[in-house]
């Protein structure tokens, strides 16, 4: 391997993002900031790296394993590279603002690291945008967060955008009620993520018929929940199924055009969630364009506060939007007056000026990939180069 070969070398799930995919990544990453914060949610941006027990403290502890560690050379204490941004906002929240008004609503965009990519995100470093909703335990605060997620990504340009709705402390609140055991818990979890109905069987002995009717019932949100409600649950179960019905008709009483659909048992990546949660996703579109939940913030004080919020992924949302459109840019003779560049830009050109009088201005023009020539005070479309 050649020295340039391998200085260019990076390490797997990183990668170099040029022209035009980076400026698009920004320019969409800063519509969804926007419609956040269009709603009264304000913007924060944490460090990328802070002292590892606050980085790993209440939601943050569910990545410990995701996150880079090293040692700070001036204080000689562990710091962490953060692997999501939510924590951080949880900190925020606790400490800066904690004599601020509750509900708290605040949202960020910006880029994490993570230890290890995913089958369907080889990415370790992808950038995050999303809002959290903090001390409010309302239903219309788990309506409200969906529905920001959804008008944000309906501004973007997202379509054939769909809800999943799930209840990750569903399962664990029903075996506590049946008398299940933790590991027997923590199995069941894992068979029903998997949707096995025979190791749900195995699993959950006489109970098993209950854990198949929540199987059965995904899908569409009015058949889901209608499924859901008819079940006999015990009182704390039932409880999580009326709040999730309650967040339904609110969020269709909103957006009655809204794509929804409900699995009770999903709990995959919603370790840390204490409530209702959902997943994003776009018709055609590999993968999540984002989740979120409701889960306990540490609040000021050390007590708990109740939260939710969510991440949007934009790896996965740039595939969902219409690609990078190149605007307009127009090469300037060497000589050109400052003012006469000065006003091109603020029509919206981009401007590449000459360095040096060239021998054809036009042929320099199609060299340094310019769609536009300005010669004299005219502007020229110049053809694409047929090399």
């Amino acid at each position: 391997m050649t020295d340039t070969a391998d200085k260019g070398l990076l390490p797997a799930g990183l990668q170099d993002v040029l022209a035009p995919l980076a400026a698009h990544e920004s320019q969409v990453l800063e519509r969804l900031v926007a419609a956040f914060r269009a709603q009264g949610y304000d913007r924060v941006k944490p460090p990328l790296l802070e002292f590892e027990e606050a980085l790993l403290n209440g939601p943050g502890a569910a990545l410990a394993g995701q996150t880079f560690r090293l040692m700070d050379p001036v204080s000689q204490r562990m710091m962490g590279l953060r692997a999501d941004m939510t924590p951080q906002v949880a900190r925020i929240a606790a400490t800066r603002l904690k004599n601020t008004p509750r509900p708290l609503r605040l949202c960020y965009g910006g880029q994490v690291l993570q230890v290890r990519g995913s089958q369907l995100r080889p990415e370790r470093q992808f950038a995050q945008a999303g809002a959290e909703l903090i001390g409010a335990a309302e239903e219309a605060g788990d309506a409200e967060v969906i529905l920001l997620a959804v008008d944000a990504l309906d501004a973007a340009g997202v379509q054939g955008l769909s809800v999943d709705l799930n209840l990750p402390p569903l399962v664990g609140s029903l075996a506590a009620e049946l008398g299940l055991g933790e590991a027997q818990v923590r199995d069941l979890r894992m068979a029903l993520d998997r949707k096995d109905a025979a190791a749900v069987t195995a699993l959950a002995g006489a109970q098993a018929e209950l854990f198949h009717a929540l199987l059965r019932s995904a899908g569409p949100a009015e058949t889901a929940l209608a499924a859901l409600k008819a079940l006999e649950l015990p009182p704390a179960a039932a409880e999580e199924v009326r709040r999730l019905d309650s967040v339904f008709s609110l969020i269709q009483a909103t957006a009655p055009e809204a794509r929804v659909t409900v699995d009770p048992v999903e709990h995959r990546g919603f370790e840390y969630q204490t409530g209702i949660s959902f997943i994003l996703f776009a018709k055609g579109v590999r993968g999540e364009l984002g989740r979120g939940g409701r889960y306990q913030a540490a609040g000021p004080d050390g007590a708990q506060e109740p939260a939710t919020g969510f991440t949007l992924f934009m790896d996965t949302v740039l595939r969902a939007v219409p690609g990078p459109q190149p605007p307009p840019r127009i090469f300037l003779p060497f000589g050109t007056p400052v003012a006469r560049a000065r006003d091109l830009r603020s029509e919206g050109w981009e401007t590449l000026a000459g360095l040096s009088r060239e021998a054809d201005a036009e042929d320099e023009a199609r060299r340094l990939g310019c769609s536009h020539l300005l010669r004299g005070e005219a502007i020229v479309a110049l053809e694409p180069s047929s090399e």
